[in-house]
């Protein structure tokens, strides 16, 4: 009896209606050139910024998806450094943090090298330097052995969402996945690009092939995907980010397909639409960047001591009313590791320049960046 997409007859030969799909994919591909000009139209180091902000996103999010909460700082340490950009007051990241970064950039600053058995093994790898997922010894850099299934709900009344192919057969499965993966390569124009990253995310996430992990390295083959797709190797948006604003119906449309005969039409307008989303996403991330550079441009002539630099970063990274509760003394001080006395004195040279205003008195003091400062052109 069939019940899962991978059982049916015709499995692996995916059906699409692209009727349905035109008008989608056409939208997607007006934000997709209007995107790549924009970004050219920022100049190198804007450029760079842009994608130091859009990897963090991604990496940030695509173990949030997972579970697994990632300090921003860190995540933004390590890219910072491989990007060539300033990382001095960023902590140290930790090994998993730096291997998911190797993967992400691997995925897109290598996008045309091959996709192989290594090359993927290479990732779960750097993705488990420990070879424990949580508290979970797993079987690290190799396919699993074991059955895999989806299951919710408390022990005794388990409901099973999706049961992956058997171990024995992924080998096979993964084989026809790569060939596919090199006989679809943008250059032969067999399949449209995008279209492409969709079946290819779809795919992977229903052979399972790891232990843990598969949802990453199955974000990180869209995004290797997307990049062939631009012609590009460096990615200013975030896939990811979208993904968990709209988890639930992310797991949905999975179960719903999986569940199926092999017609991808309703995962691959999801997929489109969230496509999209990630594209008009960035766009106010390059507002971000623009901001950022204006506000530095414009306090260039006031002298900062380091303390006072880590924080204002901090408050630009955070965005607009994004610092919850507004910054204290309390906070400063926790940021900067310095004495009450010296925290006093630097907030108000900060207030006296013009670069944080003021609000309230005493121990009930707010402060907040001058944002005026990053909209002035």
């Amino acid at each position: 009896m069939t019940h899962y997409i991978w059982q049916t007859p015709d499995w692996p030969n995916f059906q699409l209606n692209y009727d349905a799909l035109s008008i989608p994919l056409g939208r997607c591909r007006h934000l997709q050139g209007q995107l790549f000009q924009q970004i050219r139209a920022l100049g190198m180091e804007l450029e760079r910024n842009t994608q130091l902000e859009a990897l963090t996103q991604e990496a940030v999010q695509t173990a949030a998806i997972e579970g697994e909460r990632l300090n921003a700082d860190s995540v933004r340490s390590s890219i910072a450094k491989r990007l060539g950009l300033p990382s001095a007051g960023l902590p140290q990241p930790r090994r998993d943090v730096d291997g998911l970064v190797d993967v992400l950039l691997d995925a897109t600053d290598n996008n045309p090298q091959p996709l192989t058995t290594e090359r993927l093994k290479g990732w779960h790898a750097a993705l488990f330097p420990s070879g424990y997922s949580g508290l979970y010894k797993i079987r690290v850099a190799d396919w699993r052995e074991t059955q895999m299934q989806i299951i919710s709900g408390p022990a005794g009344r388990e409901k099973v969402h999706y049961e992956a192919p058997p171990a024995e057969k992924i080998e096979q499965e993964m084989q026809k996945l790569l060939t596919w993966w090199q006989d679809t390569v943008p250059t032969k124009a067999v399949i449209d690009p995008v279209v492409r990253a969709g079946i290819a995310h779809y795919w992977f996430v229903a052979i399972h092939p790891f232990d843990d992990g598969n949802g990453r390295i199955a974000r990180a083959l869209t995004d290797m995907a997307l990049a062939q797709a631009d012609g590009a190797t460096k990615r200013c948006y975030s896939m990811s980010a979208t993904i968990i604003e709209n988890r639930n119906s992310y797991y949905q449309v999975l179960e719903q397909t999986s569940k199926g005969t092999g017609n991808l039409s309703t995962w691959m307008l999801w997929f489109l639409d969230c496509y999209e989303k990630s594209m008009l996403h960035t766009q106010k991330t390059m507002e971000k960047v623009l901001g950022i550079s204006r506000f530095w441009q414009h306090v260039a002539p006031l002298a900062m001591n380091e303390r006072q630099r880590k924080v204002v970063r901090k408050l630009l990274e955070t965005g607009e009313g994004g610092f919850t509760g507004g910054l204290t003394a309390k906070k400063y001080l926790a940021m900067t590791k310095t004495s009450r006395a010296t925290g006093t004195r630097d907030l108000a040279d900060l207030v006296a320049k013009g670069i944080l205003l003021s609000e309230g008195e005493r121990a009930g003091t707010r402060y907040e960046l001058n944002w005026e400062l990053a909209k002035k052109g």
